[in-house]
């Protein structure tokens, strides 16, 4: 069909043909030539974009071909179900050529299929929404283009200069000039009609580059697909109060109502996520799946927001060095490995290592600090034997801390005192008033008799320790109650 359009306020005049060429006998329409376009470049956007979103751009394609799919099915049954008249048979509703397919319900039909195609493909689903939002906005600006074409989807009459005005337009609005009339809106057939998809044309691809410009300042996961629901469900309201074709519920306007409670409720879930997130930088996760061995081993990249996607020779660096590590390793490496880009995250990990460090310096002070009392105990119950040892320790104390000598001294005498007492004292020559050197050595030169304890009230120097005859040097005492003397 071909249609005269003309632009009085603007002095334009256009001809029209929906079909644009023909193949094999079948007619190849524009209306879904524009709508091919836009779908191609959202594609390519998506190829682009796909990484900086943590999307694997494989794993993309199938969530973005279903989705496809019951996008058209969603807006055809949305269609339908709120069209003013009856179908004559199943066939005419799934017959789409002629038209009748509803935004709304193709965003719905998209959006839940890929929420479940996400899920089964290993898919970030709110990252992806963020970037299919993106999409919509480059498909809905220039696939309203095809509603030029087809000469619909227009509004009430206007005498603004882009007034439009055709046989098409004639001839809709005198078909519905009754019902109309019913709702409370009047139209004059002749007049020109405001071009409504050229204000959501024109709104979305303003939109688009909005939200191009916003994507590296996002806070969180999810952002995107709320501002798309805001920016387009604001325009969208105010649009719809303009149109002719509007699908109704009662006296209300399907799209309207949806318009209006989507964005509101967008608005207040990106005002609270908002202010939760606005001190927190937002982390991009993209997972590299790799099959070996009949077992599947994932790679974790993660970067901030702010910095450049890795590239593909990063990440396959990265993935070498782990795989030659988990080589080395005898035990099955962890499900899933962890790649840090970008200062952010290595700082983030040095300093928790640095935490775990303190932690464990701390704990070990806690633990010695505790056994102290213990080992106290344990030492006054050891009994003669372990007196000398006590008494080194103590003496080597003394001399590192001038502040402890005295005591280290005082206990030292009140132990060999209380040793004394309870160990009857071998035959030896008195040594009255003798003070025992670092080397001191028995009285009588030549008798093999067991060394002298000292008496009490003697001074014993830092390395004090009994001398046994015919051995050189100096030996402990516990050597020489092994038998060592002669």
């Amino acid at each position: 069909m071909i249609y005269h359009v003309s632009f009085p306020g603007l002095g334009l005049d256009l001809t029209l043909d929906r079909v644009a060429f023909t193949l094999f006998g079948l007619p190849i329409y524009w209306y879904g030539i524009l709508i091919a376009t836009g779908m191609m470049l959202a594609l390519l956007f998506a190829f682009r974009y796909a990484r900086s979103f943590g999307i694997d751009a494989d794993r993309m394609v199938d969530v973005i071909l279903i989705s496809t799919v019951f996008s058209v099915m969603g807006g055809r049954a949305f269609y339908v179900a709120m069209a003013p008249f009856k179908y004559e048979s199943f066939a005419q509703m799934l017959d789409i050529r002629q038209g009748g397919l509803a935004i709304y319900g193709a965003v719905i039909g998209a959006f839940a299929a890929a929420f479940f195609v996400c899920k089964w493909r290993k898919v970030p689903v709110l990252p992806m929404f963020d970037l299919a939002s993106m999409g919509f906005l480059i498909g809905q600006g220039i696939g309203r283009w095809g509603n030029f074409v087809n000469q619909e989807a227009f509004g009430t009459n206007t005498t603004l200069p882009w007034g439009m005005y055709s046989d098409g337009t004639y001839a809709y609005l005198a078909s519905v000039r009754a019902r109309l009339a019913e709702q409370g809106v009047t139209v004059d057939p002749t007049l020109p009609v405001h071009p409504t998809f050229l204000y959501e044309s024109i709104w979305c691809i303003l939109g688009f580059f909005v939200l191009w410009a916003y994507m590296k300042h996002r806070k969180f996961h999810g952002e995107i697909i709320l501002l798309y629901i805001i920016w387009y469900g604001a325009e969208r309201f105010f649009v719809e109060g303009l149109r002719t074709d509007s699908l109704m519920l009662g006296s209300f306007r399907v799209s309207q109502l949806i318009a209006a409670v989507s964005v509101l409720a967008a608005l207040a879930l990106w005002l609270v996520l908002r202010k939760k997130y606005q001190d927190k930088p937002l982390m991009i996760e993209y997972t590299v799946l790799e099959k070996r061995d009949g077992k599947t081993q994932a790679y974790v990249c993660t970067w901030p927001l702010t910095r450049t996607p890795p590239t593909d020779g990063e990440i396959r660096e990265n993935i070498e060095r782990l795989r030659a590590m988990a080589a080395e390793e005898s035990a099955d490496g962890p499900a899933a490995y962890w790649i840090a880009f970008g200062g952010g995250g290595q700082k983030a990990a040095e300093k928790e290592a640095e935490g775990e460090l303190e932690g464990t310096q701390e704990a070990a002070a806690e633990s010695e600090a505790e056994k102290a009392p213990e080992e106290k105990t344990a030492e006054s119950e050891a009994g003669p034997e372990a007196a000398d040892a006590v008494a080194e320790v103590t003496t080597a104390e003394a001399e590192r801390t001038p502040e402890k000598a005295q005591l280290a001294e005082t206990e030292q005498a009140s132990e060999k005192t209380q040793t004394a007492e309870k160990t009857p004292e071998p035959e030896t020559e008195p040594a009255t008033g003798v003070e025992a050197g670092p080397e001191t050595k028995p009285a009588a030169e030549g008798e093999a008799g067991p060394e002298r304890e000292p008496a009490t009230g003697v001074e014993a120097g830092p390395e004090t320790k009994p001398a046994v005859k015919g051995e050189t040097g100096i030996k402990t005492k516990q050597e020489a109650d092994d038998g060592t003397a002669d």
